[in-house]
């Protein structure tokens, strides 16, 4: 599933080509993704105007379209590439929008769980964005709001992390490998972990998401005429997707178990 870095590399990748163009047609070939697509009303809103910024929240992309915005989400397979007008379709290119240049803005979704949506006014308002909790590379982040929130909390460290409610776009390759990083058992209770040790765990999670956007950041080209695809999986993961594997650092066999159904990598030894 794509996670913050893969997002803002998507964002970063597609932005000098289509902000301050003009949109001249949409395109909905399958609106049946996660949510039905808006199909007339983004039509209706979009054709004609410019995009005036993309932005980010979370892992929704932000197209800033006058006074609305089109909401886009990847869901778990999905990818935001440009291509030339006369392109051919595949089977799985279910959103189009085609620009003044020629260039059209492809959402290809295999798995449809993925959304394209519309909203008018405030976007903070919009019901999936009004209790996100903060952006991890933001200044509202850092080892005394983590302290702050998880005071008797039960749940462990790693699920705690990972709620968008107390901070955004923190998803389970990054939560794996900061809790690695910061030596702290994802099985640990977050009432439980000290303000020193969540103290130097935001500051792992600030630095483990920079690094992966960095690295994403080399991939910016396939997002025109390619397969807009970041290179996520080419980074070098201390334990994500390596369980039964040595560990990095110590060699000890790491760990694998589930974790609110999510699957989680550590070091029985390192992390304590």
């Amino acid at each position: 599933m794509p996670e913050l870095p893969e997002v803002e590399t998507t964002r970063r990748g597609i932005e000098p080509h289509i902000r301050g163009r003009l949109v001249t047609a949409v395109v909905v070939r399958q609106p049946r993704l996660r949510w039905l697509v808006p199909v007339e009303q983004i039509v209706q809103q979009v054709v004609g105007r410019r995009v005036d910024a993309v932005l980010r929240r979370g892992k929704y992309l932000l197209l800033q379209i006058g006074d609305g915005y089109l909401i886009i989400h990847l869901g778990m397979s999905g990818s935001l590439r440009l291509v030339a007008g006369a392109a051919p379709v595949g089977k799985h290119d279910h959103v189009d929008l085609s620009l003044e240049d020629g260039g059209v803005l492809r959402l290809t979704d295999p798995r449809r769980f993925g959304s394209v949506l519309w909203h008018q006014g405030r976007i903070e308002e919009h019901v999936l964005l009004a209790r996100l909790g903060p952006e991890p590379l933001s200044g509202e982040f850092d080892g005394e709001y983590l302290y702050r929130l998880s005071r008797k909390r039960k749940q462990s460290i790693k699920q705690f992390l990972m709620d968008s409610h107390r901070v955004v776009g923190v998803g389970n390759i990054y939560a794996n490998e900061a809790l690695f990083e910061a030596k702290i058992d994802p099985r640990c209770a977050a009432g439980q972990v000290s303000r020193a040790r969540y103290q130097r765990l935001a500051q792992i999670v600030k630095t483990v998401l920079a690094r992966a956007i960095e690295q994403g950041g080399t991939t910016l080209k396939d997002f025109v005429g390619g397969d807009g695809k970041p290179g996520y999986f080419q980074q070098q993961l201390q334990v994500y997707g390596r369980g039964g594997e040595p560990c990095h650092q110590c060699g000890s066999k790491l760990q694998e178990i589930k974790l609110g159904q999510r699957a989680t990598v550590f070091c029985t030894k390192c992390q304590l």
